[in-house]
């Protein structure tokens, strides 16, 4: 009887299951932080009256823009139009007076001159024209105040910008005091967006910023040119970029977190003060490795990834996650290097020394796993 042996090895007749691999490598990757922010004008300015009385006219409506020095409400001006008549009046008065006391002083010199009348009494009358012109002065600056303050009746716009909510009606008798101002007038040409980062992300900031410009990048806690993006509430960005350009001095103790402002122009006057919008900070970070979350899986509170070594075979391997990346990735701190190859899909359908058939890794291979013989040909 005449037996015969099979010569392959096992290695030979074991099937391989072809499954996509990723090649390692270090790429430079792109943090997208998002932090909710509330906006103000550049200028926002509180309109209140300098002086008080009834609100008479109103020139400008809600949501108007006005020009700086534009007129925008009038307090009925009859009680500091007298007061002005008053002081005009007695400015006349003190104005006839030195002009008395200087026809006494020209009457008084000659006598003296020829000795007919005492110097005591010109002195007299010279001191008579001084308290005279001093009461002139006097009055003219109580005309000049009186002029102020009827001039104050007319309120117009200190900046250009947009007139808010006018909660004083025609009638309503407003004073200087008052808890609530006539309106808000904002200049928004320039939008500042305050936001709140936590103590380690203004960390990260800083060394970003020290990375980037090893110089003049602080300024009184101020982190200068980091160039942001803003969603607005509707979840559109925003086409124009902005700068962080201040930042608070101090820690909120009770939130710990540091209120930051970045300042986005506003040409087409698209923001407002009172919007909400996310600022949304990049940070760039160099040389790192990441690799798709779906490769991952977890052990006992570890993570691993399916290692493909230089004959193909499958080996678990421990990884050190630093943080997400994203497309749905993670960044790896420790267990990777560049080069290694490891599995994407079908972990579930290899064990430790499973031999595999690389396959590119692309989104079209990540569907279910085929199996192959040995023989090329069926490739």
């Amino acid at each position: 009887m005449v037996f015969s042996c099979n010569t392959k090895n096992d290695d030979q007749n074991e099937n391989e299951i072809a499954l996509p691999v990723y090649k390692i490598d270090t790429a430079t990757v792109v943090i997208s932080e998002s932090f909710l922010g509330t906006m103000e004008g550049k200028i926002t300015v509180e309109i209140r009256p300098q002086v008080g009385g009834e609100l008479q006219e109103a020139y400008v409506d809600e949501g108007d823009y006005v020009e700086k020095g534009q007129k925008l409400f009038k307090i009925n001006p009859q009680i500091y139009q007298q007061d002005l008549n008053q002081a005009e009046a007695n400015a006349n008065v003190a104005r006839a007076q030195l002009d008395n006391a200087a026809v006494e002083v020209n009457r008084l010199k000659p006598l003296i001159d020829n000795q007919v009348m005492s110097p005591v009494r010109l002195e007299k009358a010279r001191s008579d024209y001084r308290v005279a012109e001093a009461n002139l002065k006097q009055a003219m600056a109580e005309v000049a105040n009186a002029e102020i303050q009827m001039n104050y009746t007319i309120i117009q716009a200190p900046v250009s910008g947009y007139i808010g909510r006018i909660p004083k009606r025609i009638g309503n008798v407003v004073n200087p005091g008052d808890r609530e101002p006539i309106t808000v007038l904002t200049d928004v040409q320039e939008i500042y967006v305050y936001f709140s980062i936590s103590e380690s992300d203004f960390y990260k900031l800083l060394n970003l910023n020290m990375q980037n410009k090893p110089t003049d990048t602080l300024q009184n806690g101020s982190t200068t040119s980091r160039s942001v993006s803003l969603l607005l509430s509707n979840g559109t960005l925003y086409p124009e970029r902005g700068v962080i350009d201040a930042s608070s001095g101090q820690v909120n103790k009770s939130t710990g977190s540091i209120l930051l402002r970045a300042t986005f122009p506003n040409s087409n006057n698209i923001l407002r003060s009172g919007n909400t919008g996310t600022v949304v900070l990049d940070r760039a970070m160099k040389g790192k490795i990441t690799i798709p979350r779906e490769a991952t899986f977890e052990l006992q509170a570890k993570t691993f990834v399916q290692k493909v070594d230089a004959q193909n075979r499958v080996v678990r391997q421990a990884i050190v996650i630093e943080g997400e990346a994203p497309n749905n990735r993670y960044i790896v701190a420790a267990g990777l290097k560049p080069g290694d190859r490891i599995l994407v899909s079908g972990l579930d359908k290899v064990t430790d020394s499973t031999k595999i058939k690389p396959l590119p890794y692309t989104q079209d291979t990540l569907v279910a796993p085929r199996v192959y013989s040995n023989d090329p040909d069926t490739l």
